[in-house]
């Protein structure tokens, strides 16, 4: 998620009734639900940073979305660079970092929308293609000429950055001109370096005077101009209209839900700063796992997810006790010494929610992160979860302990418990 900004205002407009199916010759993705239960008319409450994952149609990118995207809101759209990482093929190297292209959009009064960013986790779809592509039995290419006229031209000159150092490749993108041609890629950093950059091949290459690699530049792998997540502005109204600004334009240009899609949301971490608050959370996505999968129909191909450790499942629940028998210290108290303690128990980002915001007490962003929703070209749909999960979140942040599920081995019934503790 970006850094909090500004809210994204909404843009007014119909809003989605269901969205049309894949394109020709794309793999089903999961299917486009309904919004659930029965609390789809109330309101979303809360700030929520929204992270959507989708994929374009060959021929189109996830630049030609941000650019509808500005066009339609009367804002601009900028190309910047978005820093992730990749597994390394380079024996005793764990993973690259790179600089990949992304756009960030801004409205008709220059707040934040919207950014528009590659993720790697969404493959399945494009080796699949490239497989049939093979074998030629390929149905989704574009040929040359025969875009139609409704498809925008495709963005140009993609390419990225790689290297082995964060703190290098952060010097380089501060430097580089995300925008600028593949022909003058990494001159600005050779520049601060005193060096020259080599072409060697198609890779254009940056070293300092002693010889020692900074990063390389080379044209973006085919298809990775595709996959498109969505990293909203954080919305605090009109959330079904401001994600329906953004969805709508990806239906219209073929944009579908990819095999592994999901959709993040993030709160606002600080109501949470507090242990029977914190751990609440913790027997919420611990003890009501399953529950949670089925009530939010979780995707079972979704990558990047996992049950929290059992450590921090046993931590909550013995501070507690400690808590109940020995009393007397602060609630501040509690809290740092819990605190404290569940950064010890291998708590890390990618699991079914992400609470590593608040083991520190000045995290870059300060939210909770619930990384389960499925993927949706539905804003409606994504609303509803949203609302389940608000439910939730409020119950988590009453002093009483969240209670065990009744019927731990059935989760269809235990999703209908988490109903009742979400109000609906």
């Amino acid at each position: 998620m970006t850094t909090p900004a500004p809210a994204a205002q909404a843009v007014p407009g119909p809003a989605a009734e269901a969205s049309p199916g894949p394109a020709a010759g794309a793999a089903p993705g999961p299917a486009v639900q309904a919004a659930p239960g029965p609390a789809a008319e109330a309101p979303l409450r809360r700030r929520i940073g929204v992270e959507i994952e989708l994929l374009a149609p060959a021929g189109v990118d996830r630049g030609v979305l941000a650019r509808r995207v500005a066009l339609a809101s009367g804002g601009a759209a900028r190309r910047v660079f978005h820093t992730d990482s990749e597994p390394s093929l380079v024996p005793g190297m764990g993973h690259f970092w790179h600089l990949t292209p992304a756009w960030e959009v801004t409205g008709a009064d220059g707040a934040p929308v919207a950014s528009f960013v590659d993720d790697v986790t969404l493959v399945d779809d494009l080796r699949r293609e490239h497989e049939e592509a093979r074998a030629g039995r390929a149905a989704t290419a574009t040929a040359p000429g025969a875009r139609g006229p409704h498809l925008p031209p495709p963005s140009r000159d993609l390419w990225r950055v790689l290297s082995d150092d964060p703190r290098l490749l952060r010097l380089v993108g501060d430097h580089g001109d995300a925008d600028g041609p593949f022909s003058r890629a990494l001159d600005a950093a050779a520049r601060v370096f005193g060096t020259d950059v080599e072409v060697v091949g198609g890779v254009r290459r940056l070293r300092d005077r002693s010889g020692a690699s900074i990063a390389m530049a080379a044209p973006l792998a085919p298809g990775r101009e595709r996959p498109c997540e969505i990293v909203t502005a954080p919305l605090t109204v009109d959330h079904e209209a401001a994600l329906e600004a953004l969805l709508r334009p990806a239906r219209e240009l073929g944009f579908t839900v990819p095999v592994e899609a999901a959709v993040h949301l993030h709160v606002d971490g600080a109501p949470f700063r507090s242990a029977h608050a914190f751990a609440n959370l913790v027997r919420l996505s611990g003890h009501w796992r399953a529950a949670l999968h089925v009530l939010l129909e979780t995707n079972p191909a979704c990558t990047r997810l996992a049950p929290l450790p059992p450590a921090l499942l046993a931590l909550v629940e013995s501070e507690a006790a400690d808590a109940t028998t020995r009393g007397g210290a602060s609630p501040a108290r509690r809290w740092h010494r819990l605190q404290q303690a569940a950064a010890g128990t291998g708590l890390v980002k990618y699991m079914d929610v992400n609470l590593t915001a608040l083991l520190t007490d000045s995290p870059v962003r300060d939210t909770v992160e619930v990384r389960i929703l499925p993927g949706s070209l539905s804003a409606s749909a994504i609303t509803g979860r949203a609302r389940i999960v608000e439910g939730l979140l409020d119950r988590c942040l009453e002093e009483a302990p969240l209670p065990l599920p009744t019927t731990p081995d059935d989760p269809a019934r235990a999703a209908s418990e988490l109903r009742r503790l979400a109000g609906m």
